[in-house]
């Protein structure tokens, strides 16, 4: 304790864990005995000693007022909360003979290191207003404003820490993961908040299990027994050291080796693990914590320390007896050698005295400051240019705690070593953290390295970024841990979930044929566009094949072999026909009709072309009107030589007058007429909606087929009926005919001809509708060919037989006797 002008409060346990009785209620109970000693938390008391004495001997802050402090070493909730209230009321000092007293409450009150015991009295004295300021205390519950009206903080709340934690998890790939905690505020909400983090980063938690140094022995072993059957290889532990350290040394005892752990800032740097003797499986934990920071001549401060300083303090006397191994002259331990106090720790090399990694510590020597530069403020204000009622400004006599509450809120400065001090509206400061490696540990000896930072005042992708510093891993290893439940899916599969089980507990399905996934861990597969199909592995779109009857794949090349022959043999017989067309049998047979015949017949096949080869909007088009208007002429040359066949038998009858009906000039009219109807439906069709090339992915899903399509089936269907109308009519005239008495009967063969005709294209409709793909052009030229050659074969060859190879029946006289009908 220090007098001054104004007090400051601190609330530190120098002594961890106790030991008291069960109240009976009847007898007044004993205090609590504290049992383990607690170095870093005398060492945060001395440094909230150090920066009182800079302030007071600093000019340039609170000039012509000193600040005092009055520090309370608690051990228990009990004694903690008790001590709270003692500072928010105030002891109260005489000051004259008549009694009166002088009110002593503290201005502001340090501490605790704790989140419990801290969320406990800041809910309390909040009420009076009084500014309560942890250098440790990160429980993101004390963000409340309605709850906790008057707490500010140096440290970061758990929430950024939550969530730094899970952006660590989720770098390293660890997406299954447990979570331990202990039974407060402070465990609870952190991992709460952590798992929270973890599962918008798509980490899962396997298990979470919570438990108390000082509870029941059982959760230990439960704790214990929840680890050993885990499939996860990664823990994160949101909890203190001391529960950090009666697991480890459990774990160790039980051989469960080889865990990564990941821990929060109460724990990581704790140099009290050391003394742990499961401390070997905590090598290579990985956790956050504060920045590390200088406190010039914090380290002087401390090495003077001397039992003159505090005579009255029995902790300084046994911390003291502890360092130098000794006893005190007024010590019942007589076990030791004396010593006199007069010791000096200046050659000492301790915990105490290193200065090395200043992280939590140096929160406390900024929460002095904050207290002073509010104060600063308060005492330097300008009547009439105040912030309260009128620019009115605080009573430096009588200040209130609601007035050094106003300036601490608003304070905003830089540090001796350049750092900003500043709060926000929860009392929070900005959210930053140093990645911690816990390198090696040894008995009285811990090394950490810095591998990365976490700012939470950058751009969210930038937020956290590693130095690039080797990493020793859990247990010792050299290579980052694996913790996964499934692994990861491949590209060309996706992810499905198993049932009953956390999202990150999937199997990898193959994607379906047109689907692709090009990413590992993919969700979903995603649909090829309408012209690509999917590899073989499924990760990549691929152009699909286009498919047309080509010229130069096998099945063209044979149908276009086809049709050049057809030509070919056409033109010979033409030949064959000019040559003798004097003979009797061209000249018995109507020579001008079947040179219009052949004509017609190398139309068609050549029409047959049109089908084969790449479509195009031209090619659609003529390959269609091209093969009906052909075929037409065709079967109207073949209808007009029936005719005249079957006229020329009834013109021989007495007083027949119907040959002049049918003479040349009738002849070439009708042709021209029937062929002109086609014609005109043609036209309609192209007009109306003609043929387009078209890609049809219908048929097969891993290719496209190229093709013409009809546009309109009606004009497809009237061309095409109106061909089967003349080859029908062809046939009946032909059957009548069949018997006439002729030594040469054209109408038989013309009958023959037209039941080729007319049967290949009853079977074209079938097969044309049921092929596929390129098939269905190849059915087409079939049937083309297949009725040219079927007209060729029975019209011209029988008479190219007689002319070439039976010259003796090529006479007038052979042709009118009554010789046996030569037939197809």
């Amino acid at each position: 304790m220090k007098a001054g002008d104004f007090v400051l409060g601190g609330i530190f346990t120098f002594r961890t864990g106790y030991r008291g009785n069960v109240p009976t209620f009847q007898t007044r109970p004993d205090p609590p005995t504290c049992l383990n000693t607690n170095i870093r938390e005398f060492k945060f008391a001395q440094t909230m000693i150090l920066a009182i004495e800079e302030i007071n001997q600093n000019p340039a802050i609170l000039p012509n007022h000193t600040l005092g402090f009055k520090i309370y070493n608690s051990c228990g909730m009990t004694n903690i909360i008790k001590s709270a209230i003692d500072l928010a009321n105030g002891q109260r000092e005489i000051i004259d003979e008549r009694n009166c007293t002088k009110a002593d409450t503290a201005q502001a009150v340090l501490g605790h290191s704790g989140s419990a015991p801290t969320v406990a009295f800041a809910r309390i004295i909040g009420r009076f207003q009084i500014p309560v300021l942890s250098h440790f205390a990160t429980c993101a519950c004390l963000s409340n404003r309605e709850e906790f009206p008057s707490f500010f903080r140096t440290i970061p709340s758990d929430l950024h820490q939550s969530r730094a934690l899970a952006k660590l998890v989720k770098h390293f790939g660890w997406t299954w993961v447990g979570a331990l905690s202990n039974k407060n505020d402070y465990g609870i909400n952190g991992i709460a908040a952590f798992i929270q983090a973890a599962q918008e980063e798509g980490v899962c938690v396997e298990y979470y299990q919570a438990f108390e140094q000082t509870g029941p022995l059982r959760e230990l072993r439960k704790v214990v027994e929840t680890v050993k059957r885990s499939t996860s290889k990664v823990i994160v532990a949101f909890m203190s050291h001391r529960e950090v350290k009666v697991l480890a040394t459990e774990l160790y005892k039980q051989n469960v080796t080889g865990l990564q752990w990941v821990g929060s800032d109460a724990w990581i740097t704790d140099h009290s693990l050391t003394d742990s003797e499961g401390h070997s499986i905590l090598v290579g934990s990985l956790g956050f914590t504060v920045s590390k920071a200088k406190i010039p001549g914090l380290e002087e401060h401390l090495r003077q320390l001397s039992p003159s300083q505090f005579p009255d303090s029995q902790f300084v006397r046994d911390f003291w007896e502890d360092v130098f191994d000794c006893a005190l002259n007024d010590s019942a331990n007589t076990q030791r050698k004396p010593c006199s106090g007069s010791e000096s720790l200046q050659n000492m090399q301790s915990y105490f005295t290193d200065v090395s990694e200043l992280r939590f510590t140096n929160n406390v020597y900024k929460s002095v400051y904050a207290v002073a530069h509010a104060l600063h403020s308060l005492v330097t204000c300008e009547e009439g240019r105040g912030p309260f009622y009128n620019g009115s400004c605080a009573d430096t006599k009588l200040i209130q705690p609601w007035q050094v509450l106003h300036y601490l809120q608003n304070i905003n400065f830089l540090t001796s070593q350049g750092e900003r001090v500043t709060f926000d509206r929860n009392g929070d400061p900005p959210a930053r953290y140093e990645l911690i490696n816990l390198q090696h540990v040894t008995s009285g000896t811990m090394h950490v390295s810095t591998v990365g930072v976490f700012d939470a005042t950058l751009p969210r992708d930038l937020q956290f970024i590693m130095n690039g510093l080797k990493i020793v891993w859990g247990g010792g290893s050299h290579t980052v841990p694996v913790s996964v439940c499934s692994e990861r899916c491949p590209p060309g599969t996706r992810r499905v979930l198993q049932k009953g089980k956390p999202v990150c507990c999937y199997d990898c399905m193959p994607c379906a044929e047109g689907e692709i996934s090009n990413i590992t861990d993919s969700v979903e597969c995603f649909k090829c566009h309408i012209d690509y199909w999917s590899n073989t592995r499924r990760d990549a779109c691929i152009l699909k094949e286009i498919e047309f009857l080509s010229y130069e794949e096998i099945m063209g090349i044979v149908l276009t072999f086809f049709c050049l022959m057809g030509v070919i043999l056409t033109a010979m017989i033409a030949l064959v026909f000019l040559h003798f067309r004097e003979t009797p049998v061209v000249r018995a047979n109507n020579s001008e009709l079947s040179f219009l015949l052949l004509f017609s017949l190398t139309l068609c096949f050549l029409c047959s072309l049109t089908f084969i080869g790449r479509p195009s909007e031209w090619s659609c088009m003529l390959r269609h009107t091209a093969f009906g208007i052909t075929f037409v002429l065709c079967i109207s040359c073949v209808l007009g030589k029936t005719l005249v066949v079957l006229m020329a038998f009834r013109a021989t009858l007495p007083g027949s007058n119907v040959m002049k009906w049918f003479g040349p000039t009738q002849q070439r009219l009708s042709v021209l007429g029937f062929t002109l109807i086609q014609v005109v439906i043609c036209i309609l069709w192209l007009t109306i909606n003609p043929p387009f090339p078209f890609k049809n992915t219908n048929h097969y899903k891993e290719k496209i087929i190229f093709e013409c399509a009809l546009g309109s089936p009606v004009g497809f269907w009237a061309v095409l009926g109106y061909i089967g109308l003349l080859a029908v009519l062809s046939f009946l005239l032909a059957f009548l005919a069949r018997n006439l008495p002729d030594n040469f009967n054209e109408a038989k063969l013309i009958t023959f001809s037209m039941l080729i005709f007319c049967a290949v294209w009853l079977a074209f409709i079938p097969a044309y509708v049921s092929s596929p793909g390129k098939f269905t052009v190849a059915v087409e030229i079939f049937a083309i060919l297949a009725s040219s050659f079927g007209l060729l074969s029975c019209i011209f060859i029988p008479k190219c037989y007689i002319i070439l190879l039976r010259p003796e029946q090529n006479t007038k006289k052979h042709l009118m006797g009554k010789t046996k009908d030569i037939q197809c």
